[in-house]
């Protein structure tokens, strides 16, 4: 009875293994046919709740049943811990690999000792950037990589004048902190590797924040909860 076994376990997770890609395929097709301006589906694959299924399209994390009917936007939350499940699932599918990212296409800033970790896409028009800049001068010991993402209308020239810069980091705390706009200068810059790289990475707004253990937190976020992710990375 064990050696039969033995032979029809392989058998066995084969068939698990088809029926499993079966149904992606078939919610992947369904998907495409009845949502066709649905983009690019990345990634399919079944929760352990509710038979529903995790659908990666862009930088968007949806669900949908097993036959591919209907779609579900929105956050899944687990009542008795109270966990943020689609959360905490999009911080695992996004993250990016933080040691891969072309630092040298950034504007570096060293706080402190440096020990910690950050890059973030920002944009010199963005409201929000210019209140993570407020919240990130209360942080130190870290250093930051910031990739200059000008997603708003006139913002390219304004990344320009302070790649252009003579100090670049200070030009760009001096518009972001205290409204001091940049001189006009002219000169080679990244920009275009960088908005190259934003779309890669699916970097559709500012400020986009990237810590040490590849978590992507796209948004503004208080010092204290930058305070602690650097700690939480730095820890990993």
């Amino acid at each position: 009875m064990k050696k039969t076994m033995k032979k029809l376990l392989p058998l066995l997770m084969l068939l698990a293994f088809s029926s499993a890609n079966a149904g992606e395929n078939e919610i992947r097709q369904s998907l495409q046919s009845n949502f066709p301006n649905i983009g690019k589906v990345e990634h399919i694959q079944k929760t352990p709740y509710s038979g529903l299924y995790e659908v990666v399209v862009g930088d968007q994390l949806v669900y949908t049943d097993e036959q591919g009917q209907y779609l579900f936007d929105g956050n899944i939350v687990d009542i008795k811990t109270r966990t943020n499940l689609t959360e905490k699932r999009h911080k695992q599918l996004f993250a990016i690999d933080f040691n891969t990212l072309p630092l040298d296409l950034a504007v570096k800033k060293v706080k402190g000792n440096g020990k910690r970790k950050m890059a973030y896409f920002t944009d010199p028009n963005c409201g929000f950037c210019k209140k993570l800049e407020h919240e990130l001068s209360q942080v130190t010991d870290v250093t930051l990589y910031l990739f200059m993402y000008p997603i708003f209308q006139g913002s390219d020239v304004i990344v320009r004048n302070i790649r252009c810069a003579k100090d670049p980091a200070k030009a760009w705390d001096d518009l972001m902190l205290n409204d001091k706009a940049p001189a006009s200068a002219t000169c080679k810059t990244p920009t275009e590797k960088v908005i190259a790289l934003g779309r890669k990475l699916h970097v559709d707004g500012t400020p986009n924040l990237v810590f040490a253990d590849g978590t992507q937190t796209p948004g503004y976020l208080p010092a204290a909860e930058i305070e602690k992710q650097l700690n939480a990375a730095e820890k990993k």
